[in-house]
């Protein structure tokens, strides 16, 4: 059977970066498109919006955060876009693959590049908007996810603060995608033992890398056209960004959300 078709679907970030582009290059003869989410989207209020929105949950604990892991990033993948230069649009320019900013993944501008680049399945890797069911069905093979942490527990955007924060396990889940936030069929599952004091964005950034590596697995079994046992795990509570409280409660409990290498890595991750 020939290999997958792929629409792969990311944001770019500090934490995501590295394993995407090695995802990518894995699989350079199969990806058709490539969905890089707008990050200030009017749709969740611009720049100015979301940021008092955290400022408002989370107070100023949780910016070094947002700006080490997306920020500064993105900024930096805004330059290198601009001059040509970015990792991830050398790639699709040197394969010849459609590097598109999605607005609205559930609009009639990526339901047009659907139709155009006829992918078998879309691979959403640290992408931040949810897709419907009506988007999921104009692909025969859905979608799947990475999720850098152990499912059905720790649902939404920051799952390795919460299993920082539980002293629990770190890990990460390939599962598939449905319209609701980590709520789809397990696939593959991995624990990865972390040494102690790793960041948040740092245990990330080692899970996504991992959690391409489970995605590639599911994605050849997928072509082979072999079943795979898939558990559809109980929908427990979504774990949103954290409050202010629960960020100085990590605090003295020595929890970090932001290592000084992760600030290194901030300027240098291969972004653009």
């Amino acid at each position: 059977m020939r290999p997958l078709r792929i629409a792969l679907l990311t944001l770019e970030s500090a934490l995501s970066a590295g394993p995407v582009l090695d995802f990518a290059r894995a699989h350079a003869g199969q990806i058709v498109l490539i969905g890089r989410s707008i990050p200030y989207r009017s749709a969740m209020g611009g720049m100015w919006g979301q940021t008092r929105a955290h400022w408002r949950r989370s107070g100023p604990g949780f910016f070094p955060f947002l700006l080490a892991g997306y920020g500064v990033p993105q900024t930096v993948g805004d330059i290198r876009r601009a001059l040509g230069i970015g990792a991830l649009t050398r790639f699709a320019r040197r394969h010849a693959i459609p590097l598109e900013a999605i607005e609205d993944v559930n609009g009639p501008n990526f339901a047009a590049l659907l139709e155009k680049t006829h992918p078998d399945v879309i691979v959403s890797f640290h992408f931040d908007q949810i897709l419907n069911g009506e988007t999921l069905a104009r692909v025969p093979g859905g979608g799947i996810n990475i999720h850098p942490g152990l499912l059905p527990r720790h649902r939404g955007p920051v799952p390795t603060f919460w299993a920082m924060q539980e002293n629990s396990s770190f890990g990460v889940t390939v599962h598939r995608m449905v319209p609701r936030i980590d709520a789809g069929g397990i696939l593959a599952q991995d624990s990865l033992d972390l040494p102690p004091g790793t960041s948040a964005i740092a245990a990330a950034r080692l899970l996504h890398g991992l959690g391409g590596q489970l995605a590639t697995r599911i994605l050849a079994e997928m072509a082979q056209g072999r079943g795979f046992p898939e558990m559809v795990p109980p929908v427990l509570a979504y774990c949103p960004f954290p409050s202010a409280r629960a960020l100085r409660e990590a605090a003295r409990g020595g929890h970090r959300l932001v290592g000084w290498d992760d600030w290194r890595r901030a300027f240098t991750s291969p972004v653009g």
